[in-house]
């Protein structure tokens, strides 16, 4: 665990700062900030941002000396005045629950006699909060923040991605008409996608909002065409290009432009690009209803329904999050036997 200790707080002059303290914190792996003076306006700032933008992250108040001595771990004060970075970072990033000390103007001198390290991000004067950043980055400690919006990088510009929550994926489903059937196939693949995801670097609320909702096309139809249905309506209700593809680029192993052009569907892609439309698409594959079956079975079905020709490239795919992912059949079939417990 890695707590912020804020030192020196004032609340009518230090807000500002103070409050980039507690988002460097949270935004480069921290646990939790704790403050030296209690400031309910920056507390409701920062669990604004952590309700918007994901994590755990928390902050608390208290007296500093307490919070030192009673911390159980190591402590790190940052100061221009203490031992570089560079020669202490390796052995600090082997301690598991560290205190990193951050104060303003001027830091007690028990402090300095009380932490284990005193670190310099360079021994000259600049900013704490630039120095906290760069401690935290060399501590490397990166953890997975998730939240009602994420942020898509983009080369110029920017966009904001807004993620539907589980109940508004629910909320829609129901009034597009979704049957009771069609609610557990796609819970259960919001399921099977979450397993598969935790494996590897992906999104796990695009994960679960995307599978909940690549099937809501069949409310209008269960050709083919409902993924391109299932587009049509996640784009007409507000939500995202990237929500809205999880509808279009599940079907099969994603459909080929060539093959697109001859079911007469829209003129777009159909093919899964990202980890999330990937796992999505094969979790979906592996669902017959709501029941879990080896990637065997469905090739099996395939050759019944004279389709051989896509064997391959759903084989190609199953294979690649496989090894990408560090999934096994046997824990996915294991949510088979969860779900019937429920039942």
């Amino acid at each position: 665990m890695i707590t912020i200790l804020r030192i020196g707080h004032r609340p009518e002059r230090d807000k500002r700062i103070t409050t980039h303290v507690a988002l460097v914190s949270r935004a480069f792996g921290a646990d939790r900030i704790v403050v030296d003076k209690v400031d309910q306006k920056l507390a409701q700032t920062i669990s604004n941002v952590t309700k918007k933008f994901g994590g755990n992250f928390t902050i608390e108040f208290g007296n500093y000396l307490e919070q030192i001595r009673k911390f159980n771990g190591t402590t790190v004060h940052l100061t221009m005045y203490g031992i570089p970075l560079e020669k202490k970072i390796n052995e600090i990033s082997k301690q598991e629950n560290i205190m990193i000390i951050v104060g303003s103007e001027k830091v007690p001198r028990q402090v300095y006699e009380m932490a284990d390290f005193n670190i310099a991000v360079k021994n000259q004067p600049h900013s704490e909060v630039s120095a906290l950043s760069i401690f935290l980055d060399r501590l490397g400690r990166k953890k997975e923040l998730q939240g009602e919006l994420k942020i898509i990088p983009q080369e110029r510009g920017k966009k904001v991605l807004r993620i539907p929550e589980r109940e508004e994926c629910l909320a829609l489903l129901d009034k597009y008409g979704a049957d009771e059937r069609l609610k557990r196939h796609s819970i259960m693949c919001s399921k099977v996608a979450l397993t598969i995801g935790k494996g590897c670097d992906s999104d796990k609320r695009l994960l679960e909002a995307g599978a909940l909702l690549h099937d809501i096309g069949r409310t209008v139809t269960n050709t083919i065409s409902h993924g391109a249905e299932g587009y049509k309506i996640l784009k007409r209700e507000g939500l995202d290009e990237i929500i809205a593809r999880f509808c279009s680029t599940h079907v099969g192993a994603g459909l080929l432009r060539k093959t697109a052009k001859k079911l007469k569907l829209p003129d777009q892609d159909y093919i899964p690009r990202t980890i999330e439309e990937k796992i999505v698409c094969n979790s979906d594959t592996l669902l017959r209803g709501d029941e879990i079956v080896t990637i065997e079975e469905i090739a099996n079905d395939y050759r019944k329904k004279g389709l051989d020709s896509e064997i391959p490239r759903l084989m190609k795919l199953y294979s690649y999050l496989e090894n990408k992912c560090k999934f096994k059949i046997n824990e996915l079939l294991e949510l088979n036997i969860q779900q019937s417990f429920k039942v």
